[in-house]
């Protein structure tokens, strides 16, 4: 799951739109965010095993991040960061911290088990990624009823769909990229364009939640 996570950003966004567009696009891949720092400081760690089946990711070690309480207190930061740094309705700030929530629900789908229920309990995933070809079609097919309903509320703004056309196409294109890269690169180097992505995404969906200047 990469692009796919996005879709919990664009569906919060038409839910309850009074946080802005980027809040909910970092808010989805929050945890991520956080698991590239970390496995760039040292802290968690993974390997690229490219004789597995889908996703070449082994990631064997990522307790703060993508255990279930690592996962819950990155939602509660979340969600405060959205409600006091960037002055969101407490609803809005809600909506955030189930953004960042539902990364670690999509990746119980598509993880291999290494999703641990605490810090060296049992490790869960259901382990999608091993069938490339379903997970692709739920990932993307996740991506698109979100649009739909983003789109849906732009509309009702009167704001433009063709720049939101623009962002989803530029996501595809990401997704595509991301399955071509080669598959045996060093893990902090995989860390790093990860991170580099994620902040390229977001400051893309700042662009295009401005509203136009008043003339």
């Amino acid at each position: 799951m990469f692009v796919g996570h996005f879709a919990a950003g664009l569906a919060a966004k038409a839910a309850e739109p009074k946080a802005p567009l980027f809040l909910y696009i970092a808010a989805s891949q929050f945890m991520d965010w956080g698991w590239s720092g970390l496995v760039l400081a040292g802290v968690e760690h993974f390997r690229m095993a490219p004789t597995l089946p889908g996703s070449p990711l082994d990631l064997y070690d990522m307790p703060w991040t993508h255990s279930l309480p690592g996962a819950l207190a990155w939602s509660v930061a979340g969600g405060a960061i959205a409600k006091y740094l960037f002055k969101v309705p407490t609803r809005a700030a809600a909506f955030v911290g189930a953004a960042v929530f539902s990364h670690w629900g999509l990746d119980l789908l598509v993880h291999r088990p290494d999703l641990e229920v605490w810090p060296g309990g049992p490790r869960l995933g259901f382990g999608l990624w091993n069938h490339p070809v379903p997970e692709m079609i739920v990932e993307m097919g996740l991506l698109a009823f979100a649009a739909l309903f983003w789109s849906a509320q732009r509309t009702r703004e009167g704001r433009s769909t063709w720049t939101a056309g623009l962002f989803l196409s530029g996501l595809v294109l990401v997704q595509y990229i991301s399955v071509a890269l080669p598959k045996d690169g060093p893990p902090q180097g995989m860390a790093l364009s990860a991170l580099a992505t994620y902040l390229i995404v977001t400051a893309l969906a700042w662009l295009l939640d401005r509203k136009p200047a008043s003339l």
